[in-house]
């Protein structure tokens, strides 16, 4: 089943079981993928869609900091709850051990040795942890491996 029919089908459970919450984050989602769709005039496959997905996840996380600045505890809680939505169709999160191995394996691949190689060395990663590790903290990895 696709990621798409799968929010489909979460997205009549929510309607049923009548969560509002959980029922608007799905819509967002889907809204976003649609709008994406219609834009680029193709349709989005399962890569494209966790890519969407991971995005989405980001921004909330950003504006949760600057609600948290702010003072405005309320609508930082309900960007949570939306993360925790959006998460459920991210695959499952690597380990801090696996995405040491991954970056060990991407420099031996890539022959990076300096800081100018980190592009090299993020191109052989990013397909292996995209919506399954934030890239920019893997991103801070690889810098201090080759600093």
């Amino acid at each position: 089943m696709s990621l798409k029919d799968q929010l489909k089908d979460q997205q009549k459970l929510a309607m049923l079981a009548k969560n509002k919450a959980r029922l608007g984050t799905i819509r967002l989602l889907m809204a976003e993928i649609k709008q994406r769709e219609i834009d680029s005039r193709i349709e989005l496959n399962d890569e494209d869609i966790l890519a969407v997905v991971t995005k989405m996840v980001k921004q909330r996380r950003d504006s949760i900091s600057q609600y948290e600045v702010a003072g405005r505890q309320d609508l930082a809680d309900v960007e949570a709850a939306e993360i925790q939505v959006l998460q459920e169709f991210l695959p499952q999160q690597l380990t801090a051990a696996e995405i040491d191995a991954l970056i060990e394996q991407a420099i031996a691949q890539s022959g990076a040795a300096v800081m100018a190689d980190m592009g090299k060395v993020m191109a052989v990663l990013k397909p292996n942890i995209q919506g399954r590790a934030d890239v920019g903290a893997v991103s801070a990895l690889v810098k201090t491996r080759l600093a």
